[in-house]
């Protein structure tokens, strides 16, 4: 199956860079509504069978010009939401108890899936519940399949499930709204990611897309500081 995971378009937390993650959460900004509106002529190329989204409003009103375009209903699932930020909820990404989201989400990629988000989560609770939407989108024979989701929730699963992609690479890589992750596998083989954001995923000492070596493969993680771009939602 194709995957391509879709981070939403811009809401009003993701402008002032707070962790925003409870159901149904707000809506999106003018300019996240142009961004939903570019999503079927960005994904023109797209053969997809479904489109999903979670239970937060956001992700609804950018999958919706998608789901329009192609005829189809979207299928909203609870499993592919944000990661909860529990006591952290509303907080700025970049204050120094905010930091501290993106961190215990790396933590969870890396394998470390017991530890709790405070007052939140685990990372066992938030992969099993992903995965689950994943499952069953494999089990309906769908070629490709569209998952308007959430930046960290995004790349807290691919990194914890793709075979090429390790948690340096994602940390590095905060993922911009309607953005696109691009996969192929399935649950049952595996998966590896094709694209980020646009730019092709390949092995450690090949060529990315600006002539650099990008090093990839499952590898211890490293020291993650929270960028702009890294708040939930």
């Amino acid at each position: 199956m194709r995957l391509l995971l879709v981070r939403h378009g811009q809401t009003p937390s993701n402008v002032d860079f707070l962790l925003d993650t409870a159901v149904p959460g707000p809506g999106l900004t003018p300019l996240g509504e142009r961004q939903a509106a570019a999503l079927p002529r960005a994904l023109a190329d797209e053969d997809i069978e479904a489109v999903y989204a979670s239970t937060l409003i956001r992700t609804q009103l950018t999958a919706a010009p998608l789901a329009a375009a192609r005829r189809h209903h979207v299928l909203v699932r609870d499993g592919i939401r944000e990661v909860s930020a529990g006591d952290l909820e509303m907080l700025p990404g970049d204050s120094e108890r905010g930091r501290l989201y993106m961190e215990i989400v790396f933590a969870w990629a890396a394998g470390d899936t017991g530890l709790r988000m405070p007052g939140g989560e685990s990372g066992e609770e938030a992969l099993r519940r992903y995965d689950a939407v994943i499952a069953e989108a494999a089990r309906s024979g769908a070629s490709t399949v569209a998952m308007v989701s959430h930046g960290a929730a995004i790349r807290m699963w691919t990194a914890a499930r793709a075979d090429n992609v390790d948690i340096p690479f994602a940390a590095e890589r905060p993922l911009e709204n309607t953005g696109v992750v691009v996969l192929e596998g399935s649950p049952s083989d595996g998966w590896k990611a094709l694209s980020w954001a646009g730019a092709v995923v390949v092995p450690a000492g090949e060529g990315g897309p600006t002539g650099r070596p990008q090093p990839l493969g499952r590898g211890a993680p490293a020291t993650h500081r929270p960028r702009p771009g890294d708040a939930a939602g």
